[in-house]
């Protein structure tokens, strides 16, 4: 197998994530992914964990092709991770592929990405280059 393609691995169906919003998706180390499903069906997996203050993006609110977090309203890019303007930060993304109704993500990815709970979030002295570092 090369080393550089993606092992893709089924996590759920597309019907199983609720339009305009999220399902969680658990690891064996590290913070859970969250699926976010838009209202044109498109899906999206980013870590379950704003870079603001570490609230679950699975349980925001999705609009368009952003996800609000449920602690302080920070809008995060579900296609990037990147908060958006006033704010500064991102969270990891995942490789997504869907076929046939089923989600994929990268086994791999899933094994080894973003597993540091220590990763940056934005807080008190924090520079705003600084914040979100563990995000590609």
């Amino acid at each position: 197998m090369n080393a550089s393609a993606p092992a893709w691995t089924p996590v759920c169906r597309v019907e199983d994530i609720p339009v305009l919003g999220a399902r969680r998706i658990a690891r064996e180390r590290g913070v859970q992914v969250a699926v976010f499903r838009t209202a044109e069906d498109e899906v999206f997996a980013l870590l379950d964990r704003c870079p603001h203050k570490g609230g679950p993006l699975s349980q925001g609110i999705v609009h368009g092709r952003h996800v609000a977090c449920p602690l302080h309203n920070w809008n995060i890019g579900l296609v990037d991770g990147e908060a958006r303007a006033p704010d500064a930060g991102c969270t990891p993304r995942f490789a997504v592929k869907v076929e046939g109704g089923q989600v994929f993500l990268d086994a791999l990815e899933l094994a080894t990405k973003a597993l540091d709970l220590r990763a940056p979030v934005a807080g008190p002295g924090q520079k705003p280059d600084q914040v979100g570092k563990a995000c590609a």
